[in-house]
């Protein structure tokens, strides 16, 4: 045996060690790596605030409290006035579920020559073996979404304290991560920051622009209708079709016009009808004025994107795709060497003909990529 064979196998055993090592530790640590990454981008996204107040002469936590507590105020004032608006809907379809139920009964006995009661039905529904399963199963499982709610609060209260330290604490960050680069890579480090605070700081604002004039238009939908509880949906409407990317537009409309079916099914259709409108309008026509400038990058781009990151990470990735993205198009577009396009009208998916060419040495070029037929006056057999 040669003597450098134990050794090589010691390593390589150790090798083998330390990679399964560390993927258990990547398995173990993906969620807390995860929330560090969410804190990441929101810190970016509240850094152009946060630098504004403290260029005023504020202390950057202060300024950095100051700008998450208005974040908070908004949120619990959201899920208040959503909470109240899910309340009363519910409490009136409560109320009004005997004249529901007596309405069916009344078609089904017109229809079907029947003799059903409404305490029958009921009856019926209380005494039923699926009934009392599910009432069991769901007070067994009351436990497991009391740990989901309490884990997620959890995770939320994370995310808010590592964001809360990206922002307050930036500056040293930045001066800690360039002091162990030399100073040609610190350049390329802050300037790569720079983008990323500049595209996600934009994102965040041409999102919020356009959930502003989404809101307001269907605000004026629901007034006309005489929709109960507009200003809850416009918002609900302007912040899910916004901020959840792919199903957001259709998880805001679904409550919108749930609510206005229960007080006419034809305003159900209207609300439809407005939301796939204005839906065109947005992407054709809002949406390219406003991310024009702040994010630049191509529908499809933005489309393949979101895909990627929810395959990767789930809606964590759906969310933070688009910035990332267009901080990373950015950021390479500085080392891309670009041309001028030349005048050819190929370059518009045209053809380039030649004057007096027939048509079938046209059609032989084009088939052929532009050659042309060899044969014996070429040398070639």
């Amino acid at each position: 045996m040669p003597g450098w064979l134990p050794r090589a196998m010691v390593m390589a055993l150790a090798l083998y060690g330390c990679f399964q090592l560390s993927s258990w530790a990547f398995y173990q640590l993906i969620g807390l790596l995860t929330n560090i990454l969410i804190a990441f981008f929101l810190a970016l996204a509240i850094e152009p605030a946060v630098s504004r107040m403290a260029g005023h002469g504020m202390r950057r936590g202060l300024a950095t409290f100051l700008v998450f507590l208005a974040v908070l105020i908004a949120g619990i004032g959201f899920i208040v006035l959503l909470g109240s608006m899910l309340a009363g809907q519910i409490v009136d379809m409560v109320e009004e579920f005997p004249k529901y139920l007596d309405s069916v009964i009344n078609w089904v006995n017109q229809t079907f020559h029947t003799e059903l009661s409404r305490v029958e039905v009921q009856d019926s529904l209380l005494h039923s073996d699926w009934l009392q399963k599910y009432v069991q199963n769901s007070a067994t499982g009351v436990l497991d979404v009391s740990t989901t709610v309490l884990g997620g609060l959890f995770r939320l209260l994370m995310i808010f304290l590592f964001s809360f330290y990206f922002a307050a604490d930036g500056p040293r960050l930045r001066r800690a991560l360039c002091s162990v680069l030399p100073p040609s890579r610190q350049t390329e480090v802050l300037r790569a920051w720079e983008i990323a605070v500049d595209k996600t700081g934009g994102y965040i604002y041409s999102r919020g622009l356009m959930a502003l004039i989404s809101g307001a238009a269907h605000y004026v939908l629901l007034v006309v209708l005489g929709v109960p509880y507009a200003p809850a949906l416009a918002v609900w409407v302007g912040l899910v079709s916004q901020f959840i990317p792919t199903i957001g537009t259709y998880l805001a409309g679904a409550l919108p016009m749930l609510i206005a079916f229960t007080v006419n099914p034809w305003y159900a259709l209207w609300v439809l009808g407005f939301v796939v409108v204005y839906q065109q309008f947005e992407n054709y026509v809002l949406q390219p004025k406003l991310t024009s400038k702040t994010v630049d990058i191509h529908p499809a781009v933005a489309f393949g994107s979101v895909v990627a990151g929810t395959a990767l990470m789930g809606a964590v990735g759906a969310l933070i795709a688009i910035p990332a993205v267009a901080t990373l198009q950015a950021f390479l577009g500085a080392y891309v060497k670009r041309y001028d396009v030349m005048d050819d009208p190929r370059v518009q998916g045209g053809h380039r003909w030649r004057r007096g060419e027939p048509v079938l040495s046209r059609i032989r070029r084009a088939v052929g990529g532009g050659g042309h037929a060899r044969g014996p006056a070429d040398g070639n057999p």
